[in-house]
């Protein structure tokens, strides 16, 4: 990691669950991380402890609704007037709704799909153009998958959103292909978690919190840091590996 330490990285949805958890990594290895997210009051408090801790790095919040592709390119440009640019970008930002094919809300769908597919899209082809304007050669762009990206389960409440995991592989495999043909020697790779111990479920079954703590109550699930490491890990490759896609469950998980 030792060749991050003072390089740029943008971490999106960065105020919860895996995206807070591989901020504070990096800034522990010497990055100065962007996070964004809608609401920066946790991101802010992260960059505090991250600065008491005596971490290396430094982690720098910043307000963006990556539903709004005018916000997303507000962000980029602000991290090129102060930052120079993007090194690396973790696409982590995602959300399901529970919306059925058969019976669901176009809003659920569309957001799901503005989120998940639109903004990974609009960051991927913004940070490379980042790297490509300051001949970077080396830069990284991850992106949060899912297990959902890989099999479709049957839970009604998350085919769709499997659909735009989906779109993530596919998304992931075409940027790696098109990275080939630029001639350049940009990365990317996609993580895909099974259940990871998040708010996720209860944002995706916001209805009934029951339902949401069962589901991380019946096996022993991923940690937020699981997925930290793996991210870490990644960066860590010599710059001759790619790193195509992480497929990882919690030991107990069946599907």
């Amino acid at each position: 990691m030792e060749r991050w330490t003072g390089r740029v990285a943008l971490v999106t949805g960065a105020s919860v669950g895996i995206g807070a958890a591989v901020a504070r990594a990096l800034v522990q290895h010497g990055m100065k991380v962007v996070g964004c997210a809608r609401s920066v009051d946790k991101i802010e408090k992260l960059a505090a402890e991250c600065q008491s801790a005596g971490y290396p790095g430094t982690l720098i919040p910043y307000k963006c609704d990556l539903s709004n592709e005018e916000e997303i390119l507000s962000m980029f440009s602000a991290i090129r007037t102060l930052h120079q640019g993007v090194d690396v970008c973790i696409n982590n930002a995602g959300l399901a709704r529970p919306e059925p094919l058969l019976s669901g809300k176009t809003e659920g769908w569309r957001t799901m799909i503005d989120v998940n597919v639109m903004a990974v899209s609009i960051c991927t082809r913004e940070a490379y153009q980042s790297m490509k304007e300051r001949n970077i050669d080396d830069g990284h762009i991850i992106n949060i998958n899912s297990m959902n990206g890989h099999s479709v389960v049957p839970q009604s409440v998350v085919h769709f959103y499997s659909a735009t995991k989906y779109a993530v592989t596919a998304l992931t495999e075409g940027l790696r292909q098109e990275l080939r043909e630029a001639r350049t020697h940009i990365r990317a790779t996609c993580i895909s978690p099974g259940l990871v111990e998040t708010g996720f479920a209860f944002k995706l079954h916001d209805n009934d919190p029951e339902r949401a703590a069962a589901t991380y109550e019946s096996i022993r699930c991923l940690k937020a840091e699981d997925m930290a490491s793996a991210v870490i890990y990644v960066l860590s490759a010599p710059p001759h590996v790619q790193i195509g896609d992480i497929q990882m469950r919690p030991t107990e998980q069946i599907s």
